[in-house]
């Protein structure tokens, strides 16, 4: 009873602290197809401001891969009115800080500043999307600094071509098969005008969201948006193309030869429906009921119990248009990755023939209350939240109800939803191994 009682305390302050934190925001549109989004918080004298774009690796060819990423870096080189060299020297300057990010789906850009910089924040932004400089030096200059990003975060780091090793050879068509750090070779091979065209294409206020978050005053806000960003005229709109992947009906297998390792790592892939469905987000408690923790399931049994495994986990890779759920592990001494994987589906046929138990279930209801709050518990958090909702999800209303969802997911439809895509017949097993030449030293 007294762990009952406990238990049902948490819950209901996770789920106070939840509802205490409902976002507030207003929206509207600029007639050139700017959505903009306005959040103010008082808590403390800064503001954000972010846009993003609706450009990611997807958006690419498939010869020309990198774009997206490439101008995450390309971007801060300079515009019209901001000398080469000097964006991250004015930022600074100001008290600020700021950054930008890439997925397959879009491209994030961001600024902190102190609160009395928020005309400076905003001018900057309108600036890189209405005079960028795209000229042979900056693209010269971010080529090579890709090329070192490429070698010191993936090349080099052991395991770290698992995830484009996974989607290689479970994407056919999609352009979700490469990664967005993508090519050097096509990087090295483009030329000036195409790296021009692509900003022309998909730099468009009508392919962005603009957020600002933080304490500011909201009609002055709103006039500094006006002043900066209406000017900018509208893009012909982006329309792009659409790929379904042939469902997987039957097991099949792949090999990655990593130098960087000396332990193989087996991966059980499969390919699971757009971060947008329901589905989606009761694979997201499947992963965590498996591997979140040193109290999950997997991890429990194979690397504390059985002293099968190094590590153990599972994680669902979730995306705009498909996502991938990703089951690894390292063996231990003289164990093998088949009978990790064995071990490992004998959970999964768990899953799929009984219900977890009602302290398992609670156990992630709390753990997503304590995500959601975690999620927006800062103004840059909300900032980013904002953006995606709206523009990846198309409700950008699901930063107050995306955890009435997770909610309403019962025990019943995590047993069916892992029955549903966990099965041999529907997955990839990779074998992540040392390289050859390596293992022969």
């Amino acid at each position: 009873m007294k762990k009952s009682l406990m238990a049902l305390g948490i819950a209901l302050m996770l789920g106070g602290t939840a509802s205490a934190q409902k976002v507030t925001f207003e929206e509207f549109d600029l007639d050139n197809g700017l959505h903009v989004v306005l959040h103010q918080d008082n808590s403390a004298p800064v503001v954000i401001t972010s846009v993003m774009y609706h450009v990611g690796a997807k958006n690419e060819n498939p010869d020309r891969t990198g774009f997206a990423h490439f101008f995450e870096h390309l971007l801060f080189e300079g515009t019209k009115n901001i000398e080469r060299g000097e964006w991250f020297k004015i930022v600074t300057a100001n008290g600020g800080n700021n950054n930008a990010n890439t997925s397959d789906d879009r491209t994030y850009y961001y600024e902190v500043f102190p609160s009395n910089n928020l005309e400076l924040a905003i001018w900057m932004e309108s600036e890189r999307l209405m005079h960028p400089v795209i000229n042979q030096i900056g693209v010269s200059t971010q080529n090579e600094v890709v090329k070192e990003e490429k070698r010191l975060r993936i090349d080099n780091q052991p395991y770290g071509n698992l995830i484009q090793a996974v989607k290689e050879n479970m994407f056919k068509v999609h352009p979700y098969r490469w990664s967005p750090i993508g090519s050097m070779e096509h990087l090295d091979a483009a030329t000036l005008e195409e790296f021009q065209a692509f900003n022309k294409k998909f730099y468009i206020p009508n392919n962005a969201v603009l957020v600002i978050a933080g304490q500011f005053d909201n009609a002055q806000a709103k006039e500094w948006v006006k002043k900066y960003f209406s000017a900018i005229p509208k893009g012909t709109p982006v329309n792009p193309n659409k790929f379904e992947e042939a469902p997987i009906t039957k097991e099949f297998r792949a090999t990655y030869e990593d130098p960087n390792i000396q332990i193989p790592m087996v991966v059980s892939a499969y390919r699971t429906p757009s971060m947008k469905s329901r589905d989606a987000r009761v694979l997201d408690m499947v992963s965590s009921y498996l591997s979140d923790g040193k109290s999950s399931k997997l991890y429990k049994k194979l690397v504390d119990d059985k002293k099968m495994a190094l590590q153990i986990g599972a994680f669902n890779f979730s995306q705009e248009d498909y996502g991938m759920y990703l089951i690894f592990g390292l063996p231990m001494g003289e164990n093998s990755t088949e009978s990790l994987t064995k071990e490992i589906d004998e959970e999964i046929v768990k899953m799929q023939t009984e219900l977890i138990s009602e302290s398992d279930y609670q156990k992630l209801q709390n753990k997503f209350e304590n995500d959601y709050v975690s999620g927006n518990a800062s103004v840059e958090g909300i900032a980013e939240n904002l953006a995606s909702f709206y523009m990846l999800y198309g409700d950008i209303n699901l930063i107050n109800t995306e955890i009435e969802i997770y909610r309403s997911i019962t025990r019943e439809e995590i047993r069916d939803i892992t029955k549903k895509y966990l099965n041999p017949n529907q997955r990839m097993i990779l074998d992540y191994v040392p390289a050859k030449d390596k293992a022969q030293k």
